[in-house]
């Protein structure tokens, strides 16, 4: 069996040392936000995280953050190993473009781009950008656009004319070395077709082990149906500290610093959003403050504010090792992690967590200059 592979995150919408919503969500605590996601904070984050043995840094898409290209072409110098898992939302721009920008970033990182396809799962903030396919619609295209998209990095000339993607003699100048690794999530019943002609790894936000079990046997079979074998990743928060009573303690602050209006206000948007993944997000917590703890150091508390990934890992660095290992025993292979502040978390997390994971031999270490080996 594969180890587990970890990354980081990137808040290129700001940070804070309680909790920041990205996308409909408001920030909480402080609207401001703490820390701008200025780039000499960002270079602090994946300096850290490369520093630590992290494989890659997941950057999101949206109006409400910076945008994930040029933010990770900036970064990219700063750091010598670390990949940069680079959100972005297909239609919006060209399939040649996209592949073109691709094949530009593999060059001048030395190979080290990852792609994050997002469908987009609210057509409110689709329209913002001229988007004004339905959710069914904007599946079918990005179906489209990953085929046309993999074949120009095949090399091939494209002449293509489908529902939503047209385009005559496409091919790039130089293909991209190497490939970028395709992270495609959903769990609408049109994203698991999608997700297995095209998705490298499949993501899912972090749900109770049974309900991730599910998803894991669904795509396993769709792929297979195709002919394909799929990697699958996870997306969490993250409060790890030397004891367990330490980790809730941090838990129960960040809730105590929710404003009941801004709960209310957040959960009225979160609630009316076309996405199935953000409906199961909130089924988690149905808005209640109570009984958050939805299964052992699975925490739902971040969802009460946050839109996309709701729950995070609580408690201390062995129980999370614990929960880390019965996630991967079910066929996770890659954890995308973060935390608030999530410079500090990065350390809690680096420093506690995967030794433990180190001995028990689900994570190979280190090497001195901070480099993970290959797995």
């Amino acid at each position: 069996m594969r180890r587990p592979t970890f990354h980081w995150f990137l808040p290129t919408h700001g940070d804070s040392r309680d909790i920041v919503g990205g996308g409909h969500a408001s920030a909480v605590g402080t609207a401001a936000r703490d820390r701008p996601a200025s780039p000499a904070y960002l270079r602090l984050i994946a300096s850290a995280a490369e520093q630590l043995g992290f494989a890659g840094a997941l950057t999101p898409t949206g109006a409400w953050a910076d945008d994930a290209w040029l933010a990770t072409a900036a970064l990219a110098p700063v750091t010598q190993r670390l990949k940069y898992i680079v959100a972005f939302r297909p239609g919006l721009a060209s399939p040649l473009l996209v592949a073109q920008q691709a094949a530009t970033f593999q060059k001048f990182s030395g190979g080290r781009l990852l792609l994050n396809v997002v469908v987009g799962g609210e057509s409110r903030e689709q329209r913002a950008y001229g988007d004004y396919l339905d959710k069914e619609q904007r599946y079918a295209r990005a179906d489209e656009f990953l085929g046309v998209v993999r074949g120009l990095w095949r090399g091939d000339t494209v002449d293509f004319e489908g529902q939503h993607v047209r385009l005559s003699r496409a091919r790039l100048a130089d293909t991209p070395d190497p490939t970028p690794a395709i992270y495609f999530g959903g769990s609408s019943e049109a994203a698991g077709p999608v997700a297995a002609r095209h998705a490298d790894v499949y993501l899912t936000w972090g749900e109770p082990p049974a309900a991730v079990a599910e998803k894991i046997e669904w795509i396993r079979g769709l792929a297979a149906a195709e002919g394909r074998e799929i990697r699958f990743g996870i997306r969490f928060h993250v409060i790890t500290r030397n004891t367990a009573q330490d980790a809730w303690a941090q838990a129960e602050r960040l809730l105590s610093g929710i404003d009941p209006r801004v709960q209310r206000s957040v959960l009225t948007g979160l609630r009316r959003s076309e996405s199935e993944g953000q409906r199961r997000m909130v089924a988690l917590h149905n808005g209640a403050r109570d009984n958050l703890e939805v299964y052992p150091n699975l925490w739902a508390g971040f969802g009460l504010v946050r839109r996309g990934a709701g729950t995070a890992l609580v408690g201390s660095h062995e129980e999370v090792a614990d929960r880390i290992a019965e996630y991967h025993a079910l066929g996770i292979d890659e954890f995308i992690l973060s935390g608030f502040p999530h410079l500090e978390e990065a350390y809690w997390f680096g420093e506690g967590v995967l030794p433990v994971l180190t001995g028990r031999g689900l994570w190979a270490g280190a090497t001195a200059d901070g480099a993970a080996p290959v797995q």
